[in-house]
């Protein structure tokens, strides 16, 4: 055989290993992400423990989540551009490891700054996992990019939902101290994201080899500053759900406690079906993505929960449950679809996307929590949630974004070799 002939024979296989899914792969990279959220979301469900034994106001409760988010949020970004000219495979274990020592450092912390700083080792793990692990999930999708990010984004919520339910089951029981225990999670994470990222070294090799792209390099025809103005739209559309998102996750158990006069074992059960919710949400928007179009999925996602948010403030405990359930599942479908949306917008950046939108997303929750704190210690929690009702209506931006989709599919056709018989 030539090399020109063996040229093709490679650059053949690797079209077809890059339209395969590796659902393996996106498994043990959801799993890492259950384990990661999880281990993230014990900080917030600590919160009434964490209050109560160091004499805390809402803003400093706020200010914690502040300081875990932002630390996420700012490091995403970088750590995004830094992968995108050199992917760094085994960073995701390393993540992870900073994830340990935050969590070791919290259970043992006896000040109100060394809580600031063991939430930051947290917040850097974080940073440091979730590009990198958006890029793997990207590339273990095939042709099902939505189904991919879904499947990655439902062990981050489910995660996130198991956290409080731990939480509940052991913190709320044997105190902060038993906030070790869940280092042993993050050893699991660690052994996982190690077999990850030897098959992630070892796909870019043989991508490379075959002379092809590593990564999928289709760029839609829209002008830069089409593209910049989209870019700012999904951001806007990220700010309206991870704000009314953060005063969920931050003080929906304090709602529920103020309004119903709930135990805090009872509220934190509450917690846990508004996030299981938003898992199964998540799962549910990417292929629905891939199906009808991610611009219709984040059109419905964002401003069609509107309804609920409004009436939540004024329902009865039972209503209050139903629509917090609903919330979580409308409101969850849209993160996989922007996500998708971005990477398509910008193909050569994926690091820098996800973790530009992991980041804002981050940094959008911890912004929210100290802001939202703020106005609870001043106006009462309640009027917390009268005022975020609204902030889904910013849906209607949604309107404004450029169809890439079908000229993507299009072009893909286009691309693709036809059978001859």
């Amino acid at each position: 055989m030539s090399s020109a002939e063996s040229g093709t024979t490679a650059g053949t296989a690797a079209l077809r290993a890059a339209g395969t899914t590796v659902f393996p792969i996106l498994i043990a990279i959801s799993v890492s992400h259950l384990i990661n959220d999880s281990m993230q979301s014990i900080i917030p469900a600590i919160y009434p423990l964490i209050k109560g034994s160091f004499h805390l106001n809402f803003a400093q409760i706020g200010l914690i989540t502040f300081t875990n988010q932002l630390t996420a949020s700012l490091f995403q970004p970088v750590v995004g551009s830094i992968t995108d000219r050199k992917p760094q495979p085994y960073s995701l274990a390393c993540g992870m490891v900073f994830t340990l020592i935050g969590l070791a450092a919290l259970s043992l912390a006896q000040s109100f700054g060394l809580l600031l700083l063991s939430v930051c080792f947290v917040g850097l793990g974080s940073s440091i996992f979730h590009p990198e692990a958006s890029r793997v999930a990207n590339m273990a999708s095939g042709e099902k990019r939505g189904l991919a990010q879904s499947v990655f984004q439902v062990g981050g919520n489910a995660g996130s939902a198991l956290g409080p339910l731990l939480a509940a089951a052991i913190v709320s029981v044997r105190g902060r101290s038993s906030v070790i225990w869940f280092t042993f999670l993050a050893l699991v994470g660690i052994a996982v994201l190690a077999r990850v990222g030897k098959w992630y070294s070892g796909t870019i090799a043989a991508r490379r080899k075959s002379r092809g792209p590593v990564f999928d390099d289709y760029r839609p025809p829209l002008s830069r500053n089409r593209v910049v103005a989209s870019v700012a739209i999904l951001l806007v559309l990220i700010f309206s759900k991870y704000f009314y998102l953060a005063g969920m996750n931050s003080y929906f158990t304090f709602f529920l406690i103020d309004r119903f006069a709930l135990p805090v074992r009872s509220a934190q059960l509450h917690l846990f079906a508004f996030q299981l919710a938003v898992a199964a949400g998540t799962v549910i928007g990417g292929p629905v993505g891939d199906r009808f179009g991610r611009k219709y999925v984040i059109w419905i996602s964002i401003l069609g929960v509107s309804p609920f948010t409004l009436a939540l403030p004024y329902a009865s405990l039972l209503w209050t449950t139903i629509l917090s359930v609903l919330i979580g599942l409308v409101l969850a479908s849209a993160f996989s679809a922007i996500l998708v949306y971005a990477q398509e917008l910008l193909p050569g950046r994926l690091g820098l996307v996800s973790g530009l939108f992991f980041g804002f997303a981050f940094g959008m929750g911890g912004i929210g929590s100290a802001v939202l704190g703020g106005i609870a210690d001043r106006s009462g929690i309640q009027h917390v949630y009268r005022l975020c009702a609204f902030l889904p209506l910013l849906g209607l931006i949604t309107g404004l974004l450029p169809d890439i989709e079908q000229r993507r599919a299009s072009k893909l056709d286009d691309q693709r070799p036809r059978r001859r018989y």
